[in-house]
């Protein structure tokens, strides 16, 4: 299916994690479909990624950014725009699970928050003169943290209550200037943070056994791959009558009946 997005500057935060994470294999992705993928993030391997991409015939750029710094957001959007003159889209993709639970000090609660939700709304805003002019879709990535809790991440699960929140505010607020919002929910996906985490357990394959039969569509996790696909499929124009939207791609774990578990 050609999802018409070939040409389209696409941006996209944090994008420069490891290789196999959700940020990064939506990345390629794009750059797959011949997109212009236009990544915020901190870390360094993005200028990596940008110039593989770029290797292939696809154009591109990194703008090395921390998101929770507001000026450093503006500051990339201005770069972005500087070199190409407008914005397609936006996915809002930042999310790190960094356990600021009950126990977290002020700061670092207001540090989750910063991270995983503000850095939504500073972005969003920065680009919004551009994504008027396009009409172009936002697409925030959001957890099933958000709405199912999880247990000692008060701020991660705050933030990503609050993302889907300001996912509906935003759809009512820019249904009028034809921008699409919706966010994509995400259960459980093998990424190398995820590696790492069962890495620390010290019953750690038999925890990830555990996730994996809870699982009801075919007892495994859902993979980067395929959000990533969902992902692109929902900014293009073969979902352009969609919005203000919870997209679950999780292989039903959210809301599957949990008679269908295997144990």
């Amino acid at each position: 299916m050609d999802l018409g997005l070939k040409g389209k500057v696409v941006v996209i935060t944090g994008a420069a994690g490891l290789k196999g994470s959700i940020g990064e294999t939506i990345l390629q992705h794009l750059a797959a479909e011949g997109a212009i993928p236009a990544v915020i993030d901190r870390n360094d391997r993005g200028f990596a990624y940008i110039e593989e991409i770029q290797k292939q015939g696809i154009d591109g750029l990194f703008c090395k950014t921390d998101v929770t710094n507001p000026v450093q957001i503006e500051e990339a959007i201005a770069k972005i725009v500087a070199k190409y003159g407008r914005i397609d889209a936006l996915i809002n993709n930042v999310g790190v699970n960094d356990g600021a639970g009950l126990d977290a000090s002020y700061e670092e609660f207001m540090d989750s928050l910063k991270l995983n939700m503000v850095s939504y709304f500073v972005t969003v805003k920065s680009a919004l003169p551009y994504l008027k002019a396009s009409k172009g879709p936002i697409l925030n990535i959001g957890s099933k943290v958000g709405l199912t809790g999880q247990g000692g991440t008060s701020g991660y699960a705050a933030a990503k209550g609050g993302v889907l929140g300001l996912t509906r505010e935003w759809a009512v607020d820019l249904i009028k200037h034809s921008i699409r919002v919706n966010a994509i929910i995400i259960a459980e996906s093998w990424t190398p943070a995820y590696d790492t985490w069962i890495k620390t357990l010290e019953n750690g394959e038999e925890k990830l056994k555990s996730i994996v039969k809870k699982i009801p569509l075919e007892n495994r996790m859902t993979t980067p791959d395929e959000i990533a696909d969902t992902c692109l499929f929902t900014i293009s124009e073969r979902s352009s009558h969609t919005t203000g939207q919870f997209i679950f791609c999780d292989g039903g774990y959210v809301h599957l009946d949990r008679s269908l578990l295997t144990e």
